[in-house]
């Protein structure tokens, strides 16, 4: 299969989604530190979540814009990757994924600094009318290419 631009907005979020990885590793290693928290006397079968309610929320946010990162754009990557496959990755749907790629980066760095909620939600509207588009374009064309359309 030859390249497809839209392959490029994938690889950059999964760049991005790794950073939050690391930013989030880094934040929680601060409030582990401040908590007393040490690898030798973590309770077994403990999970991030348990920090909920424990831990500053500011050092849980990075924690939850990942875990956000592993949600919706699952639907992303599946959906660019169809549409690579489809060799309809170029035009208005590789500047959409760039779109929804940039809405999540800026989703992301709101959520782990000042997390204002209606902003990131419409951040998040933003990126999700971004992928709905992509769906719409992906699904049109299969329709187009059975002849129903």
């Amino acid at each position: 299969m030859p390249y497809s631009p839209i392959l490029a907005p994938v690889v950059a979020l999964v760049a991005w989604s790794l950073v939050m990885l690391v930013w989030m590793a880094i934040a929680r290693r601060r409030a582990f530190a401040k908590m007393g928290i040490r690898l030798d006397n973590i309770p077994r079968g403990s999970r991030g979540v348990n920090l909920d309610g424990r831990a500053p929320d500011e050092a849980q946010w990075p924690a939850h814009n990942y875990i956000h990162l592993m949600e919706q754009p699952t639907l992303f990557y599946a959906i660019c990757l169809t549409l690579a496959m489809m060799g309809f990755g170029n035009g208005i749907n590789y500047w959409l994924a760039w779109g929804y790629v940039g809405l999540r980066v800026v989703h992301s760095i709101i959520q782990a600094t000042v997390n204002i909620v209606p902003l990131r939600l419409a951040v998040f509207a933003l990126s999700t009318l971004c992928l709905m588009s992509l769906t719409v374009h992906a699904g049109l064309r299969i329709l187009h290419d059975c002849g129903l359309i």
